[in-house]
């Protein structure tokens, strides 16, 4: 299975919602974006598993994104991936100009946040971030039902 990294756009409501350790998180209406990697043995499966989360939790909640992906307040829209083996998601985080959410999902590296709010849809920004990185976008549309 390719590595890589992905960023998950979420379109929302205004809801709080309790994030693990994180406790409880106000979050404006608008759009989130969250930056991960997966360079684990299942590689880009992981955002395969984050899309299943949009439908049923399989059991507890693990990363501080499966959270917000099960919240009936969050819909996942998009999943832009990258093929990449490397770890790079911290330099797309930084290149994002959204508002970031402090310290949601970087709980393992030293950035302020991989969760940054937008009050617009912000696919293209999110593709031009990656394609500044030198990586290609490869971008999925999301359909729930």
């Amino acid at each position: 299975m390719y590595k890589g990294v992905y960023c998950l756009i979420l379109k929302n409501k205004a809801a709080t919602v309790k994030t693990g350790a994180l406790g409880e998180i106000p979050f404006r209406g608008g759009w989130h974006v969250y930056v991960g990697s997966a360079l684990g043995p299942g590689g880009l499966l992981r955002v395969a598993r984050h899309i299943r989360c949009t439908r049923s939790m399989p059991g507890k909640p693990h990363w501080h994104i499966d959270y917000l992906l099960s919240n009936p307040s969050f819909e996942l829209t998009h999943a832009v991936c990258a093929h990449v083996e490397h770890a790079c998601e911290c330099r797309i985080a930084g290149r994002l100009a959204g508002s970031p959410i402090r310290r949601f999902g970087s709980s393992d590296c030293t950035c302020p946040s991989h969760l940054f709010f937008f009050p617009k849809q912000p696919l293209s920004h999110v593709i031009s971030c990656i394609e500044d990185t030198g990586l290609y976008a490869i971008i999925t549309t999301i359909k729930n039902s």
